[in-house]
């Protein structure tokens, strides 16, 4: 539990956060006021001040309630990828009064189709390139469907040349559309619509992602301004965020660490964020260098990518104090050769949807890798007994739960899943994460796993985390999931699909992988089968889709014993 005592708060930290009565929006009223000029966001070289982008909500929020008929409290969607029209449309919805409903970017009509009917939204925000997946939801009578769209064109904001190579979909020149109910953003900035009335009080709904969709459907999070306003300020105030920061946002803005982290903690604090739509290791280290980026959250995928740059060295890299972010714990490995080529910590955060980011986080000055943190500001979390539902002693692993001021209302239209996912102790709501953990004599949280992702292999229960984490340390292998397939023996066994690091491409072998495996964990752990491939799928977020992996791989091995009668395991080497 956060305690006041905890020995390793952070120096310099209050132990209570108390958190403004005022709506998210109010926040660029403030930074807009106080930093009219000052460039908020920059995309390839083109500033966007804070009073341009307070000016441009509003016009946006003007639009939604006049000629969209958004009223209080109304869901939008939110779909696109990160770029300056993603934040002033997120801060546009709010301005109207209404709630923000993000949606990935990769996800395809059918998918998207859901959102729809799930949120009863009417009006969606979207680019030019994902026009052709929301065309078919447009018009299907009052209360079917999307009767509204506001259709960006990420070229619009590209007002000078830039030294940053500037990916096709974004440099694509402005379409048109003749459709009706689409109207171009161009046109909604120049109709310059004012808003009414700015109404919402920070228990109002505020923002409404959705989880990734593991069991069923995916689910709306209710978030008020409230809990958005604890994790935003929270981060704030935990890395000591100063109005002269630059960020580098390059996660997902859809994705809660990306939004808040990215976005909304630099709206509060009147930092400047550098925006890039994709990760691209290049584009990346080319922003750091020319813009002098203070601070950067990632996830692991990219981190690996990024050290694994063999022309890192030929950037000025030195303005970088702070490497953070969450997601799925960063190998050893990787945050070693983090310090030793840049001399950072890498700082791990925990957070999911449903607590719209952060709840645990490791003290900045005292990190420990692979590591999800200490509660942060009054928050209450827990290991216990998924079964039983006891509360855990120090060391052992159990499921963690968390009371806290992020967490979410419940699930949108869905009663029975928000009653599933909470439970009450000592009088107290506490959230079921559904991640098995434990706390370390310090105090710090760690994460075995996944409470449904557990192998269980001849009775021994495997965390795939944790056998990752090793494998990293190999330095033939680049990236690395490790998934259970089915075994005529063990019931389930281990199987690790590797991408080879490039100096090592073709040298090194599958056995010599499985070999090395067995030398440094128990063999119950140890990967019986590894399979090299070229990539792995991830998510719009960055993680590895381990569920598609494993799923793909039941599916492969269930056809091959059909075709020939026999059972056992396919492909890679196994021992």
């Amino acid at each position: 539990m956060n305690e006041r005592h905890h020995p390793n708060w952070p120096p310099q930290v209050p132990l209570h956060l108390t958190l403004p009565e005022t709506n998210i929006f109010y926040n660029a009223e403030v930074s807009a006021a106080r930093f009219p000029t000052k460039p908020f966001i920059v995309f390839y070289d083109t500033p966007v001040t804070f009073g341009e982008f307070k000016d441009e909500t509003e016009r946006i929020a003007g639009f939604l309630q006049q000629e969209c008929h958004v009223k209080a409290g109304d869901r939008v969607l939110l779909y696109m990828q990160n770029s300056p029209q993603w934040i002033i449309a997120y801060y546009g919805i709010l301005r109207a009064n209404a709630v923000v409903v993000p949606v990935n970017p990769m996800n395809m009509s059918g998918e998207l189709a859901h959102y729809v009917e799930d949120s009863e939204a009417t009006t969606i925000i979207a680019p030019q390139c994902l026009f052709a997946n929301v065309e078919p939801l447009i018009g299907k009578g009052p209360g079917k469907g999307i009767e509204h769209v506001i259709v960006a064109t990420y070229s619009d904001y590209l007002k000078r040349p830039s030294p940053i190579p500037v990916p096709e979909f974004v440099a694509a020149p402005r379409k048109t559309f003749n459709v009706p109910g689409v109207i171009p953003w161009r046109e909604v900035l120049e109709r310059h619509i004012a808003p009414g009335p700015l109404t919402t009080g920070p228990d109002d709904l505020c923002v409404m992602p959705y989880t990734s969709g593991t069991t069923g459907k995916p689910k709306g999070c209710m978030h008020t301004h409230r809990s958005v306003m604890s994790t935003l300020l929270g981060g704030c105030v935990w890395f000591s965020a100063p109005p002269d920061g630059v960020y580098l946002s390059i996660l997902p803005f859809f994705h809660v660490t990306g939004m808040q982290g990215g976005m909304n903690s630099a709206v509060f604090s009147g930092a400047t964020i550098i925006v890039l739509p994709r990760w691209d290791r290049e584009a990346a280290a080319l922003c750091m260098q020319k813009y002098r980026v203070t601070a950067w959250q990632s996830i692991t995928a990219m981190m690996v990518d990024f050290l694994s740059n063999p022309k890192l060295g030929e950037y000025d890299l030195s303005s970088l104090t702070g490497a953070r972010g969450g997601g799925a714990a960063m190998p050893d490995a990787i945050a070693r050769k983090l310090k030793s080529l840049m001399g950072l910590d890498y700082v791990e955060g925990y957070g999911m949807s449903e607590t719209i980011a952060g709840t645990h986080i490791n003290p900045p000055h005292r990190p420990k890798p692979q590591c999800l943190g200490i509660p942060v500001f009054d928050v209450d979390s827990r290991v216990i007994d998924p079964v039983t539902l006891q509360e855990l002693p120090q060391g052992e692993t159990g499921e963690i739960i968390v009371n806290a001021p992020q967490v979410m209302q419940g699930y949108w239209r869905n009663p029975k899943a928000t009653e599933e996912a909470f439970i009450e102790l000592d009088g107290k709501r506490f959230l079921r994460t559904g991640d098995l953990g434990h706390i370390d004599e310090d105090g710090y949280f760690f994460m075995t796993d996944r409470l449904k992702r557990m192998i269980n292999a001849s009775g021994y229960k495997v965390w795939p985390a944790e056998v990752e984490a090793l494998m990293y340390r190999h330095p033939a292998i680049h990236e690395v999931c490790v998934i259970g397939v089915k075994d005529a023996k063990r019931g389930e066994t281990v199987k690790a699909l590797v991408v080879p690091a490039a100096a090592h491409a073709g040298t090194i072998t599958e056995q010599e992988i499985i070999d090395w495996s067995h030398d440094q964990m128990a063999s119950y752990k140890a990967p019986r089968i590894v399979e090299f491939v070229t990539s792995l799928p991830k998510s719009g977020s960055g993680k590895i889709l381990w569920r598609k992996l494993q799923e793909e791989d039941a599916a492969r091995t269930a056809a091959a014993n059909e075709n020939n009668g026999g059972n056992g395991n396919t492909g890679g080497a196994s021992s």
